[in-house]
């Protein structure tokens, strides 16, 4: 029956496309685990995207040029792939870590390229853009530049801790100048790491600055920040409720606007008592109350307790409706 329906053209031999395609899921490597979650990841590009903001104007100022500096990944590598990319004759900076008063036994680790030191260091010295396109691979920093190379370091890290002082207090300081970080070895080459990337251009110079941060040290970290999360929590709610005490004692002007007019200032000068201005609308038409130079609310005037009052009919509660 099926091989006659074939035949005669009832039954199409070719695969019918499901309504309902088979989802696509991303493989993952059961023998090297993500350890941080994407959440972590975010946390981390946050923090960094304000530290590129801030080192940003420190090297306006220094180089005396306009920089344009941007975070282009924060991935979860392993510390092999950070240490293969260096060449002989690169240079690391290595930093110490200081968690809520605790130092951290890791070492943190900052790259500059040659390229961009360079432009950088002929900016300071008063140079006008006079570094080579290219540099060759196997350059080597003379003892001059990797002083200068240290001072703009220090400059960098100085700022480094501030992005976390909304999770936690850490601060970042200098150590040591690493001039052959191809021969030492620093961490285990399987070792969990966090590589930033961040994209730094100025004055026709393009380079890269990365900044390692080991694995053990950010777990640390964010166990730390998880702890304290409710207790920081708690602190804020106790915060809210005493602002808002303060705020229910403090003083604050309403305006009853009855209308608005025009009149010179002979008009003005003229003024005596029982004369009367025209504000061109009726007696019964609403008024506005204005707060901090906006209508918030809208009503009409009328007495209490034998004196002026407005009463409130209506709420300017949209952003549309307030008005100068």
């Amino acid at each position: 029956m099926l091989l006659n329906a074939v035949r005669s053209g009832e039954r199409d031999l070719e695969p019918a496309e499901s309504e309902n395609p088979e989802k696509k899921y991303r493989k993952y490597d059961f023998s090297s685990p993500r350890k941080f979650t994407k959440d972590r990841i975010r946390m981390l590009t946050g923090i960094f995207e304000n530290y590129a903001r801030v080192i940003n104007s420190r090297l306006n100022a220094r180089l005396r040029t306009n920089c344009e500096i941007s975070v282009e990944s924060v991935e979860e590598q392993r510390y092999y792939e950070f240490s293969n990319a260096l060449i002989e004759g690169d240079v690391l900076a290595l930093l110490d870590v200081e968690a809520q008063g605790k130092k951290q036994d890791s070492t943190v680790m900052l790259y500059l390229s040659t390229q961009m030191v360079l432009g950088m260091i002929d900016r300071m010295m008063g140079g006008e853009d006079t570094v080579p396109s290219t540099v060759a691979l196997d350059y080597t920093y003379t003892d001059i530049e990797l002083k200068l190379y240290e001072d703009i370091v220090t400059d960098l890290v100085s700022v480094m801790g501030g992005s976390w002082s909304n999770y936690l207090p850490v601060e970042f300081a200098f150590r040591k100048i690493d001039a052959d970080p191809t021969i030492s070895q620093l961490l285990g080459l399987e070792e969990i790491v966090v590589l930033v990337n961040m994209q730094v251009k100025f004055s026709g110079v393009s380079g890269r600055m990365s900044i390692c941060l080991p694995g053990e040290m950010l777990t640390e970290i964010f166990a730390v920040i998880s702890a304290e999360t409710p207790s920081r929590k708690a602190t804020a709610e106790n915060m809210a409720d005493e602002i808002f005490d303060q705020l229910r004692d403090s003083d604050l002007e309403v305006i009853a606007a009855l209308g608005q007019t025009q009149i010179s200032l002979r008009d003005v000068y003229h003024l005596d008592v029982g004369d009367v201005i025209d504000l061109g609308c009726a007696k019964d038409s609403p008024i506005y109350l204005n707060i901090g130079g906006y209508s918030w609310f809208s009503g009409r005037v009328g007495t209490h307790d034998k004196n002026m009052a407005v009463k409130i009919e209506e709420i300017c509660n949209e952003t549309g409706q307030r008005s100068k």
